[in-house]
């Protein structure tokens, strides 16, 4: 439920992603402009962490494909610590780890693990599984091209592989806090939905949700055949929402007004609908007076595109909001 504190950090969070230009009174600020803040650049007085990587990873559960992987290891990570460091899983490796891109991710854990204002963290970046033997080396930033099989499907196929496969092997060598409490899912268009996915089946693991220009609509909707039932795409979420328990879950939502609208729907008002939906399902709690669990949830909404610019200027407040019970 949003107390006053949440309405407060959300306030704060909205007016912190215009200071970058509001200064600046010769150049009337664009439609989707969203500098970055310090925050996401290199800093001279920060140590880097390291990221290791790329490293491919074929998968039983999406069997005839392979994908990339990287890990973001903290300055001071030292595997045997006995405060094991937090979790963060962020999706559409590729993007979320290029220096020059817009979220950054390695260049922010650097600067707020160095402030502590968030804990020690591990990162893991993974690419969309591709159709080969290898991971193609002339793909760059773009999609590998089993993104959408992957990252739109509402069964529990992503995070099998991830909690059952991919991690496993990671923690092997590097070892993290096992609760679900430290443990962040985040992603970008179809890379959102399909951290909501993770979250939403396994609320057992993943407790935390960055979700920025989340792609809630009708993708993965495969319509039936004489052989073969319908394949609902995310635009159900937030129906589901509604008539379902509530899980644990802290969710972050960002997106634009000027975000797509197409054949598989209106990206904006799509995510509009998951915030009204996880409000409803928590108000609907109290009045009910059920003892469960409430969603956590904030949200910021822009004028920007289907761009990570918005989300990329905010990554930071959104980090800081995530782990606000545990830097006090």
């Amino acid at each position: 439920m949003m107390t006053k504190k949440h309405t407060a950090a959300l306030i704060l969070i909205a007016a912190m992603s215009c200071l970058a230009w509001a200064d600046d009174a010769q150049k009337p600020r664009q439609p989707g402009e969203y500098p970055h803040t310090a925050d996401s650049l290199e800093q001279p007085n920060v140590p880097s962490g390291k990221l290791e990587g790329p490293f491919e990873f074929h998968s039983k559960v999406f069997a005839g494909t392979v994908r990339q992987y990287w890990i973001y290891l903290p300055a001071n990570y030292k595997p045997k610590a006995k405060t094991k460091p937090s979790l963060l899983v962020f999706q559409d490796g590729q993007r979320a780890t290029n220096p020059k891109g817009s979220l950054r991710v390695p260049e922010v854990l650097d600067n707020l693990i160095h402030q502590k204002a968030i804990p020690q963290t591990i990162g893991v970046f993974i690419t969309p599984g591709n159709t080969s033997e290898h991971y193609p080396d002339n793909l760059g930033m773009s999609n590998p091209n089993h993104r959408a099989p992957e990252y739109d499907a509402l069964s529990d196929d992503y995070s099998r592989f991830l909690i059952d496969e991919l991690l496993p092997e990671i923690a092997k060598k590097y070892p993290y806090n096992p609760s679900p409490e430290e443990h962040l899912i985040g992603g970008t268009s179809s890379g959102a939905i399909c951290a909501f996915t993770v979250a939403w089946h396994r609320p057992d693991v993943f407790r935390k949700v960055i979700s920025i220009i989340g792609s809630y609509t009708s993708i993965g909707y495969v319509p039936a055949t004489a052989d073969k039932p319908l394949v609902a795409g995310g635009d159900i979420y937030p129906g589901m929402i509604r008539k379902s328990p509530i899980r644990p879950m802290r969710i972050f939502l960002q997106d634009g007004s000027n975000d797509l609208d197409n054949e598989h729907g209106n990206w904006f008002l799509a995510n509009q609908q998951m915030l009204l939906s996880l409000q409803w399902a928590n108000a609907n709690a109290d009045k009910t007076g059920d003892k469960g669990p409430r969603y956590d949830i904030n949200h910021v909404w822009g004028d920007g595109a289907h761009s990570d610019q918005h989300g990329g200027s905010l990554l930071p407040d959104i980090l800081r909001w995530m782990w606000r019970d545990k830097t006090k």
